[in-house]
């Protein structure tokens, strides 16, 4: 019988290192057992056709005729890394260096990539400086080290950095989302309504791909069933992505019949039995000849995220954002810029409840290894911040997917195929840590309609922060009216919502402090334009005893503008209301001054003076209680009275 070379067979399961013969301490390889080197040949053959368990109880075999086999410690540690086992592998490959640490020493970086994978990066590092010292190794295995140090040293300053934040106590405990969720086949790709009452995901059965979802009712999830619908079809549908309203689901389908490239985007609407129509792909601005894939809409519906390989990008697949256009029609596609994309691979883009935090997945930033999960944050020009790796244990040594996050901002959910999965990947949830999180999120729902008829108005929606005045989301309402808007909480905003010939709607949401964690109902009527019509301006802000606008006030002045600009046969009056502390006729005179400044601002920006008049009330005209500071809240207002049109 040919002599099996045992130094060979297990320096397949990793690559060889060497250009020179290792000779042993003691160990020869040529002395073992007969019989347990036959079976160690069987094992090998078995690994070659990836039946790694199979393999390993070979080579436990092999170690009970020979329990000092070195070769078999070495190849099944190299089995157990593939199977993601770093624990079990890091102690083969212990043995193998405690039993002859010459022999051995071929395998220095496949052990520290090991210790990496079990999170142990000080002393993945030490192994791999102690391999790139080793005389004799090649080109190929110089920079296979360097790369791994490269990461490892990555890992360690990553951790340090966490420890001078006090951030050293983060437990990553993710739990499986149960039975009613994942199966023996692959589960992957979730997607969930702002509520948190609805999931979709990607099961793959048979090979095929389609849509399921599940309601979470009183705790726990339903059991899991098909979309009803058109939706689901002979063909792969994956990496969705619900409407934060659950009204829309964008989608990859490849190979379709239609399709522009290999992989394009579709779209399909929730119809009002709650099925869902047949998907309609996303057209020539959106869909190329490349690949185009992974979509994530935002909370407004205006932005369009997605990964796509196409021309122009920064080298292979980059991420891109689309706008929807005043006329429903997505605009062309802007690619994210240097701080999002590399030369490399980024994709599986989710834009969170919050309007501003992104997450991705990218191999070309730097990392641990392979493909990280990262965010970036929308600053107030719009341009994304730098990358930022959300660390070990998050991210490891070996590919990471999608990450989803809940609006509450830190209920994270992925899917992996290690733990306690049913089989292949399943999903799972866990809390993020506090410095990687996104802003928790509140939201409004409700309806538009017209004051006089109760009919739903299709209308715009926009939600501005006051301070700055930066638009945060802009939407349109459905046919009947009905609208989701989300509040990050941490600001205060200005909300308004338009309809051409009537009256703007004006309200406000201080989410910086004094929030509940409800989400909020506003159904909000609409005036027609006409004499005798009234608003009050919600959004316009005086320092106490003071008539000079503050700046916060000018989104909303120029939403009166806008009215007016829009209306020009248009006459107002400005009136100013208090509340009852003070004297009368001090009151009386604030208000008139109030009700002044806001018109010396229409007038600076362009309206005609003879169309404005202005009057002070003081508190002669209560409109709620002035036993409460409620109350005396309400009372403090400024209106906006049509006196003819």
């Amino acid at each position: 019988m040919k002599k099996t070379n045992f130094k060979l067979l297990s320096a397949l399961f990793y690559l060889s290192l060497f250009t020179i013969t290792v000779n042993a301490q003691w160990y020869d390889p040529d002395k073992v057992n007969k019989n347990a080197g036959e079976i160690y040949g069987q094992a090998y053959e078995a690994a070659q056709n990836g039946e790694y368990n199979n393999a390993i109880k070979l080579l436990n075999d092999a170690l009970k005729l020979e329990p000092k086999f070195v070769d078999v410690f070495l190849s099944r540690a190299g089995m157990q890394a593939n199977l993601k086992n770093y624990k079990a592998s890091v102690a083969d490959f212990e043995t193998a260096l405690q039993m002859d640490a010459i022999y051995s020493n071929t395998y220095l970086l496949p052990y520290s990539i090991s210790l990496a994978g079990t999170g142990n990066f000080p002393k993945a590092l030490e192994v791999v400086n102690k391999f790139l010292q080793t005389p004799g190794i090649n080109e190929q295995s110089i920079k296979a080290g360097n790369y791994r140090k490269k990461s490892f040293e990555f890992s360690v300053a990553y951790d340090q950095q966490l420890k001078n934040k006090g951030i050293s106590n983060y437990v990553f405990a993710p739990k499986n989302l149960g039975d009613a969720i994942n199966t023996k086949d692959l589960e992957y790709f979730p997607s969930f309504t702002i509520d948190g009452s609805k999931m979709i995901f990607t099961r793959r059965v048979n090979n095929d791909e389609d849509f399921y979802e599940s309601n979470y009712i009183n705790g726990s999830w339903s059991n899991s069933q098909p979309l009803a619908g058109k939706i689901n079809t002979n063909l792969n549908e994956g990496a969705q992505n619900i409407s934060q309203d659950g009204d829309w689901l964008i989608f990859t389908g490849c190979n379709y019949p239609e399709g522009a490239g290999s992989c394009d985007l579709y779209i399909a609407y929730k119809t009002k039995s709650g099925g869902w129509t047949e998907a309609e792909n996303m057209g020539p601005a959106i869909n190329t000849e490349f690949w185009e894939s992974s979509p994530s809409l935002s909370p407004d519906k205006r932005h369009l995220y997605f990964s796509s390989n196409r021309s122009g990008g920064s080298g292979g697949k980059d991420i891109w954002m689309s706008t929807r256009q005043p006329n429903g029609i997505w605009g062309k596609p802007e690619n994210l810029g240097p701080t999002v994309n590399t030369k490399a691979d980024e994709g599986c883009p989710f834009i969170h409840a919050d309007n501003q935090t992104l997450y991705f997945n990218s191999n070309g930033h730097e990392g641990y290894g392979l493909t990280d999960l990262f965010l970036s944050k929308r600053k107030t020009d719009n341009s994304w911040s730098d990358a930022v790796n959300l660390g070990y244990p998050i991210n490891t040594i070996d590919d990471e997917g999608s990450l989803i996050v809940s609006a509450d901002g830190h209920t994270a959910f992925f899917a992996s195929d290690g733990m306690d999965t049913r089989g292949g990947l399943d999903l799972y949830t866990f809390n993020l840590r506090d410095d990687i999180k996104a802003d928790k999120t509140l939201w409004v729902k409700g309806k538009v309609f017209d004051k006089k008829t109760n009919a739903g108005l299709p209308s715009s929606v926009e939600l501005t922060d006051i301070n700055t005045r930066k638009l945060i989301s802009r939407l349109q309402t459905d046919e009947d009216g009905n609208y989701l808007v989300t509040l990050p909480v941490g600001k205060d905003y200005a909300f308004n919502v338009n309809r051409k010939g009537y009256l703007f709607y004006s309200d406000n949401f201080s989410m910086k402090t004094d929030h509940n964690d409800s989400a909020l109902t506003v159904n909000i009527p609409l005036q027609p334009i006409e004499a005798g019509a009234m608003i009050v301006l919600k959004n316009i802000f005086f320092d106490s005893k003071k008539w000079e606008l503050k700046e916060a006030s000018k989104t909303e002045l120029d939403q009166v503008v806008l009215l007016m600009t829009e209306n020009p046969q248009l006459k107002i009056l400005i009136s100013g209301h208090t509340d009852n502390v003070g004297s009368a006729a001090d009151n009386l005179s604030l208000s008139n001054n109030r009700a002044k400044a806001v018109v010396a601002y229409l007038q600076l920006n362009g309206i005609d003076i003879k169309r404005l008049s202005s009057k002070g009330f003081g508190a002669t005209k209560p409109v709620a209680d002035n036993a409460s500071e409620a109350g005396k809240a309400q009372n403090r207002r400024t209106e906006l009275n049509i006196i003819s049109n």
